[in-house]
């Protein structure tokens, strides 16, 4: 397995390993993610390729996409209320449903994490919806705590 930062070429792996997300999200909260849906389409993508603030790193088995971890550099410089700090953010994190539980997910993460490093990053976050116990327990056996909490009242 190689984990390399994305390329225009893995478009098409994404946009399948997006879908996959979109459905996971959907069987959760039908009430707030649409069925057949997903996130970016490939413009979307071509410009988040082009972003250095957001880079995505891929997991490449036998020349395909296995899985990817979408990330956000967040700075936070100057703030009357917060400390200053460089975040990596995971924004979606997706191993394809064919290959998860063969180690693409941790080594994705571990990735993420050792980038952060190189960035010089305080931490690296991420969020997870209630309901998706196969995420919270992966990324708590990684060390990951809830930093907050959001709450709703469905009316």
């Amino acid at each position: 397995m190689l984990i390399r930062f994305a390329e225009t070429r893995d478009i098409p792996g994404m946009i399948d390993l997006l879908q996959q997300v979109g459905e996971v999200h959907h069987q959760i909260r039908p009430d707030l993610f649409r069925a057949g849906a997903q996130k970016y389409d490939e413009a979307a993508l071509t410009a988040l390729l082009a972003d250095p603030k957001r880079p995505i790193l891929a997991a490449e088995i036998d020349g395909k996409l296995a899985g990817y971890a979408f990330c956000i550099l967040q700075i936070t410089e100057n703030d009357p209320v917060l400390c200053d700090r460089r975040v990596l953010y995971i924004d979606d994190l997706c191993v394809d449903e064919t290959k998860r539980g063969t180690g693409i997910a941790t080594a994705l993460y571990e990735r993420v994490c050792d980038y952060a490093r190189e960035l010089g990053c305080h931490a690296v976050t991420l969020n997870v919806w209630c309901g998706n116990d196969n995420a919270m327990h992966f990324y708590e056996k990684r060390g990951l705590k809830p930093q907050k909490i959001g709450m709703e009242v469905i009316l």
